[in-house]
């Protein structure tokens, strides 16, 4: 079982609202609806933070993990 499975985890995150912070310097926050074995995460009511103080609701957000 992957971590990501693991009920403990899962149950530490979901419908709790997450800060997260992504590849070019962007940070979005919102709240899990689900996740897979690949790390890629479903957020919803998620609000887009930039450096300068700006908020921009985007709603659901699909987050893919990037393969190297």
């Amino acid at each position: 079982m992957s971590k990501a499975h693991h009920p403990k985890l899962k149950k530490k995150i979901m419908d709790k609202k997450l800060s997260l912070k992504l590849n070019g310097g962007r940070y979005v926050r919102g709240i899990p609806l689900g996740f897979d074995p690949f790390k890629n995460l479903v957020t919803d009511k998620c609000v887009q933070m930039t450096t300068s103080g700006q908020q921009k609701n985007i709603e659901c957000i699909i987050i893919l993990e990037a393969l190297e």
